[in-house]
């Protein structure tokens, strides 16, 4: 076999490269509780300075049954369950509509600095000014970046930022007098729209798109009345498609007095190009653990700002971070007054205000996952606007280069320019008894995590491919060789496929079972 620098020659060159998969030596791991040795202390307690009181088990029950294991065991446990998973550190995750990008680790060296990772969210406001000022200007930056004119910080995730954005629109309309009953989902829109919308008390109004994957203005005209509070529209859609008309239906939805939702969770395809507030768009949400490279999924928690027009800022959850003038120091000379009017840091403070009486009050205990926050900052400075610009002009044209390479093997519904992911279907296999969810667990086999799969529901069988700007043209045309093998061997062994994967701790796995009869120890 070649060696995989061949790949440098192109595409062409990588046919014959190595996969990346192998089989290896993969240790079992008991239970922490099998590994249990009474009298076993993986940590160096402090010696006591008061007397020992045992607790009155009348009072407390039984004493939980926790693990005795010795520093070792407690290292090798997490280190073998580490090299069961795989991870965007481990190789390519090319999720559809999930944005796997890697985590630069400048963000974890800011996001660990002790300023903030020691700062208690109970801190006096002149003890934390650093914090205030980090989410003051983090809003600043998103708001910038959206064409929006404020932003909350608050939501926990993407789900909980649509449920914000919602709530925003709820509140518009009740300070209307008039609260509406429905609102407009299209069938391209992320699967969690409905279910934000129906916790605010709408009914879904489901829309189809058009015959090129993108809404038609007559669709929305169709449905859009005084009964209705908006639309909430996924703008790239998760066929990986631009909306081409977004501007029109704005402007339908905005004649009816309703309001236009964006869900943001695309925003990797055109951050730096367009600008949804310039759009129509009047409450967006964002997911820093997709577009701004926080960690995403179990390596959490997430972060779903929203960011919104002036006209739904007095909504927005309390407190928000202001930045406000000092009020002058009365034992301070002329001279030294007049040096900290140059000087923004002793002129300004930022300070935390509740007194938002249309707000919907608060979303989260404190200010959001901090956390994620720095790390999501981090990103934004150190990329700059030419980087951020460049990031979505690169997810597009890796999206666009894996479409044009694979749509001779696999079945291209929508055989047109797509943003950052593009969407295939089983259609070409399933002739030979070959599935998506088949070619799925064989790719697992050559060192990739899957795609996602059978999502969106309007392509049946769906392969939806996003590799995000971070993957190196070495790294996708890999990936590319290895999903046309799967597709030959489809045609030529699709046995092999059916029982796939092979080289994983686990095998196939009855998928229905696990989630019927879950198995919940320890």
């Amino acid at each position: 076999m070649e060696d995989q620098n061949s790949c440098r020659g192109g595409f062409e060159n990588c046919l014959n490269a190595q996969q990346t998969a192998a089989s290896g030596l993969i240790f079992k791991e008991p239970f922490l509780w099998e590994k249990s040795r009474d009298g076993r202390c993986a940590m160096s307690i402090p010696m006591q300075d008061v007397e020992h009181s045992p607790l009155d088990p009348e009072l407390v029950g039984d004493a939980p049954n926790l693990p005795q294991l010795s520093e070792l065991d407690v290292v090798r446990h997490y280190t073998r369950l580490s090299q069961w998973n795989f991870g965007v550190d481990s190789g390519m995750y090319p999720l559809g509509s999930c944005t796997m990008k890697y985590n630069p680790k400048t963000n974890e060296v800011q996001a660990s600095r002790l300023g903030f990772a020691g700062a208690h969210p109970l801190l006096d406001e002149d003890l934390c000014q650093g914090a205030l000022e980090l989410i003051y200007n983090l809003e600043q930056y998103l708001a910038e970046i959206t064409g929006m004119d404020a932003v909350t910080l608050q939501p926990a995730a993407g789900a909980h930022g649509e449920l914000a954005g919602m709530l925003t629109i709820h509140a518009y309309h009740a300070k209307q007098g008039h609260q509406r009953t429905k609102i407009i989902i299209p069938d391209t829109a992320h699967g969690t729209n409905p279910a934000s919308a129906t916790l605010c008390g709408y009914q879904s109004v489901n829309i189809h798109s058009g015959d090129n994957g993108i809404l038609t203005p007559e669709a929305v005209a169709a449905v859009m009345d005084e009964e209705t509070a908006g639309i909430m529209i996924t703008n790239p859609n998760t066929l990986g498609l631009f909306e081409e008309n977004i501007k029109e239906i704005a402007q339908i939805v905005h004649a009816k007095g309703g309001l236009v939702y964006g869900d943001g969770a695309n925003l990797n395809a055109i951050m730096g190009i367009v600008k949804p507030g310039e759009l129509g768009i009047d409450v967006i949400h964002l997911n820093l653990h997709k577009t701004f490279t926080t960690p995403h999924g179990g390596g959490g928690p997430g972060s779903g700002p929203i960011a919104v027009v002036k006209a739904l800022e007095p909504f927005l959850p309390v407190p928000r971070v202001e930045k406000i003038p000092c009020s002058p120091n009365p034992n301070q000379s002329s001279k030294e007054r007049g040096n900290n009017l140059n000087n923004d840091k002793n002129s300004y403070k930022y300070t935390l205000v509740y007194d938002r009486p249309d707000s919907m009050g608060r979303l989260l205990t404190f200010h959001g996952h901090f956390g994620i926050l720095v790390r999501a900052y981090s990103y934004i400075l150190s990329m700059g606007a030419k980087g951020l610009t460049d990031v979505s002009k690169l997810a597009v044209l890796n999206a666009n280069y894996i479409k044009e390479l694979l749509k001779q093997d696999f079945y291209l519904p929508y055989d047109r320019p797509c943003m950052h992911e593009c969407v295939f279907t089983d259609k070409f296999q399933s002739d030979n008894g070959v599935t998506t969810l088949d070619m799925a667990k064989r790719i697992m086999d050559y060192g990739f995590h899957p795609p996602t799969v059978y999502f969106p529901l309007v392509v049946h069988g769906a392969i939806m491919i996003e590799p995000t700007e971070t993957e190196s043209k070495q790294t996708i045309d890999q990936f590319i060789h290895a999903f046309k093998s799967v597709a030959q061997e489809a045609k030529e062994n699709p046995e092999i496929l059916k029982s796939a994967p092979h080289l994983p701790k686990l095998s196939r796995l009855d998928e229905v079972s696990a989630a019927r009869k879950p198995v919940l120890r320890g």
